[in-house]
């Protein structure tokens, strides 16, 4: 059973680190695996990062140059290299996530078990000392797929794991409009799941993600949660739908706006409610044809 790992780096010094928490995976019988690493950079900044890192590994690692500063690009030249290689299966990482040990063998468990097409790991977000209160009591840069709906139609290409080979899906790609903004992989998701994909809750893989200063603020969490909702656009059919569902936003944010008001001493759920009315601000925004915010390509956050 041939498995390639995928991970896209950009400017990311860490994903040394990251590639070699892979090298360290207690790996499943008779399964062959390798490592794919699609630099997104102007340039190749990360070829000696890589090349070190991989050195230490008890399996091949391939690097790819896919320049460009648009992570769709790059998520789609490592799903070139799988079919270009045969994989059975693709697993996906981000380039600051630190796998546990037994993180593809109980991701490969949970989907082979369960006869499923793919499977969505957990992403723990570790936070240091000073990051604020709020920040952590809400942990919105976690991810608990385990904790969503008895279907799960998508998830975050951070832990991630797909039927690939021979698969009516192999020719799909990742939207490179999405490449800046974020939300690709929303997106990839939810295309394979209309096409018939049965994904499943894999709790027991586990990924750590610290969270940078960066992302700590109000301000990015604000625009995330706002690009999160003009992704969601998405699962609306037809101008019936759309229009339901931008009724059902435009209340919902009236609600949440009502709500922050209401909680306006308590710092942690006053920023809940204000984030949550962004998702479905950002909901009608997309309804709108309103431009997604840029997350991504302009710095290693």
């Amino acid at each position: 059973m041939k498995i390639d790992i995928l991970m896209c780096t950009f400017r990311r010094p860490q994903v040394g680190e990251a590639i070699e928490a892979v090298g360290r995976l207690r790996l499943p019988a008779d399964a062959d695996i390798r490592l794919v690493i699609a630099d997104n950079d102007d340039t190749d900044t990360a070829r000696a990062v890589v090349r070190q890192a991989a050195a230490t590994l008890p399996f091949p690692c391939l690097y790819l140059h896919a320049p460009a500063r648009n992570i769709s690009l790059a998520r789609n030249a490592c799903l070139d290299a799988a079919t270009a290689h045969g994989a059975d299966w693709i697993a996906s990482l981000d380039d600051d996530e630190t796998v546990h040990p037994d993180w593809l063998v109980e991701m490969m468990e949970a989907v082979l078990s369960s006869g499923a097409d793919g499977g969505f790991g957990k992403v723990i977000a570790i936070y240091p000392e000073d990051a604020p209160e709020w920040v952590s009591r809400l942990d919105l840069h976690s991810s608990h797929p385990e904790r969503g709906r008895s279907r799960l139609r998508t998830g975050n290409s951070g832990n991630a794991a797909l039927r690939w080979r021979g698969t009516a899906w192999q020719d799909q790609r990742y939207d490179l409009s999405r490449g800046t903004t974020g939300g690709e992989d929303t997106e990839f998701f939810l295309r394979l799941s209309d096409m018939g994909l049965r994904f499943v809750a894999a709790p027991r893989a586990v990924v750590t993600e610290p969270v940078p200063p960066a992302r700590q603020t109000l301000e990015w969490l604000s625009l995330r949660r706002y690009r999160m909702g003009q992704t969601h656009i998405v699962t609306a059919r037809g101008p019936a739908g759309r229009a339901r569902l931008f009724l059902t936003a435009a209340a919902k944010a009236g609600w949440c706006r009502t709500m922050q008001r209401l909680t306006a001493g308590d710092e942690t759920r006053r920023n809940f409610w204000f984030l949550r009315g962004q998702l479905h601000r950002g909901v009608c925004a997309g309804l709108l044809d309103r431009p997604a915010p840029q997350l991504y390509g302009r710095d290693p956050v």
